[in-house]
C-alpha cells in the first residue's frame, strides 16, 4: 500500500484552524490523507464574541470550554490535534500598548516552542507544513510568534544536530503560508451580495482598505479547490461557540455564491524540496511523485 501523505497546519489559537484553511484540510482528510492541526496556545485570553455564550461561568471556565470546542472542531474536520501547551498572549490594546503578560507564548525564547514543534513534526512526519506569513496573517503577537516558530521548526526538524532529544530527524518537503483574507475575494463577495439585493458586511472594510497596502492575493501561488467542504468548514467554525457568532459576517455569504464566485482556499509556497510548477492547485504537488517513486 502506498504511504499516506501527511499535512500539518500550525495555528496560534483554537478556532484559527477552522477560520483558515479548514475546507482544504477537510478535503484532504476525505481523500484519505492524514492531517494534523497543532495549536500553540489554549486561547485563554479570548473574549466571548458570541452574545449567546455571554452567560455565567463561561469567562471563568474559558480554558476548559475552549479545549472542548477545539475537540469538537477537530472531530468535525476529521483531523488529528495536538496542543503545544503555551499560554495565550492576548491582543494588547492602547497607545502605547501594555506589555505582554509574563510567561505568555509571544514572550517565550524562540528555542523553547521550536523544540516542542520539532518534537511534534518528528513524531507525525508531515510531508507539507502550513503556517502564517511574516505578519501572522494579522498582527496578533501569537500569530507572529507562530510564524517564527514554524519557520524555525521547518529548518530544524530534519537536522540531526538540532534538538537531538526531540526524536528522529524528519524533513518536511514543502512549506506554505495560508492566505485566507484578500481584498479581491472580499470585493467579489460584496458585489455578488449586492447583485442579489442582499446586504453586504464588506462595504466599510472595502472603503477603509489602504490603497497602498498589498492584497495578500498577489502572493498566492496555490489555490485548492474545496467548495464541497465549505459546510464542514462552517460546522467546525460554529463548534467554537464562544468565539463565533452564527449570525455574524462569517456566514453572510450564501454557500452557493461562495461556490460559484470563490470555490478555493489560497496558499503561498515558500519553500519546496520537490519539483513543482506554479501556479498549483494541490498542496501535495510534487510530493506524491517523490514519496511514491
Amino acid at each position: 500500500m502506498a504511504e499516506k501523505l501527511r499535512l500539518m497546519t500550525v495555528h496560534a489559537h483554537p478556532d484559527d484552524e477552522s477560520s483558515k484553511g479548514a475546507a482544504s484540510t477537510a478535503r484532504y482528510v476525505a481523500e484519505g490523507h492524514d492531517v494534523m492541526v497543532v495549536t500553540c496556545t489554549g486561547g485563554e485570553a479570548g473574549s466571548i464574541l458570541n452574545p449567546a455564550m455571554d452567560k455565567p461561568g463561561v469567562v471563568e471556565n474559558m480554558p476548559e470550554i475552549r479545549r472542548r470546542e477545539m475537540a469538537e472542531a477537530a472531530e468535525i474536520l476529521g483531523v488529528h490535534h495536538r496542543w503545544m501547551g503555551f499560554v495565550d498572549s492576548g491582543l494588547p490594546e492602547g497607545d502605547p500598548p501594555p506589555p505582554l503578560p509574563d510567561g505568555c507564548f509571544a514572550n517565550q525564547p524562540l528555542e523553547l516552542p521550536t523544540e516542542e514543534l520539532v518534537r511534534i513534526v518528528r513524531e507525525f512526519r508531515p510531508h507539507v507544513l502550513v503556517t502564517y506569513d511574516e505578519n501572522g496573517g494579522y498582527p496578533h503577537p501569537d500569530h507572529v510568534k507562530c510564524h517564527e516558530v514554524s519557520m524555525a521548526a521547518f529548518d530544524a526538524a530534519g537536522d540531526p544536530d538540532r534538538f537531538p532529544d526531540a526524536g528522529e530527524p524528519w524533513q518536511p518537503l514543502k512549506l506554505y503560508y495560508g492566505h485566507g483574507f484578500s481584498r479581491r475575494r472580499m470585493q467579489l463577495f460584496h458585489d455578488s451580495l449586492l447583485e442579489r439585493g442582499l446586504e453586504s458586511p464588506y462595504g466599510e472594510w472595502l472603503r477603509k482598505w489602504d490603497a497602498s497596502r498589498q492584497d495578500p492575493y498577489e502572493r498566492v501561488t496555490t489555490q485548492v479547490e474545496c467548495a464541497d467542504y465549505f459546510e464542514v468548514r462552517d460546522d467546525a467554525l460554529r463548534a467554537h461557540a464562544t468565539q463565533i457568532d452564527p449570525n455574524s459576517r462569517w456566514f453572510a455569504v450564501p454557500l452557493d455564491i461562495q461556490r460559484s464566485v470563490w470555490p478555493t482556499e489560497e496558499y503561498e509556497l515558500v519553500r519546496s524540496l520537490v519539483d513543482t510548477t506554479l501556479p498549483e492547485d494541490d498542496l501535495f504537488t510534487g510530493v506524491q511523485e517523490r514519496v511514491h517513486a
